[in-house]
């Protein structure tokens, strides 16, 4: 027995003998397969070196901030506890004013409020209580240490309030049974 020739329809002819279309046609698919994997491999290998890039400049950045903090701990305590103390010197003093020579009102006249002023100076009522002087005068005091020191924003707001007569007197009279029943009496100054 022999063996039979299969026809040609059944078995492709090799590439050297395919028509020249559809060799290039295999040839140009191939190549643009290579061309693709090649450009993903590129993309892939360019994301890993920026990784590792952008790795090496995040740990010198935080090298680079651990090393300033190292040496600028010592400074930013010393001036943090500086602050502190200038602030706390501040507020003493605000509050032993009325003890200096300097403050002239009388101690007993002088009410300690903090803030937003220092203090209100009832000046004369120590007089009027003891020895039935008829003028008060309502004095809002505001210490201040150093020839640099300046009013706060909301200090200035209330000098020209001040200044410009804005005051006033309220009383507030509350009912012992219902506090919703509270009434006040309005006396105004200033324009």
């Amino acid at each position: 027995m022999g063996r039979r020739k299969s026809p040609r329809h059944l078995h492709p002819a090799p590439a050297i003998l395919q028509e020249p279309a559809e060799q290039t046609r295999t040839i140009m698919s191939s190549d643009i397969l290579l061309l693709a994997f090649a450009f993903l491999l590129g993309i892939i290998l360019a994301y890993l070196i920026f990784r590792v890039r952008v790795g090496v400049f995040k740990e010198r950045a935080w090298n680079d901030l651990e090393r300033w903090k190292l040496e600028h701990t010592r400074e930013i305590r010393k001036d943090s506890v500086s602050r502190s103390r200038s602030t706390l010197k501040g507020r003493i003093a605000e509050q032993m004013a009325p003890l200096l020579p300097e403050f002239p009102f009388p101690l007993a006249d002088a009410r300690f409020i903090g803030n937003p002023i220092d203090f209100v100076v009832f000046d004369g009522y120590t007089r009027a209580k003891d020895e039935n002087a008829v003028r008060i005068d309502i004095v809002l005091v505001e210490i201040k240490k150093g020839k640099k020191s300046r009013l706060s924003r909301e200090e200035m707001l209330i000098k020209k309030a001040v200044e410009e007569g804005r005051v006033s007197w309220k009383t507030i009279v509350l009912d012992d049974s219902d506090p919703a029943d509270a009434t006040t009496n309005d006396i105004q100054t200033g324009p």
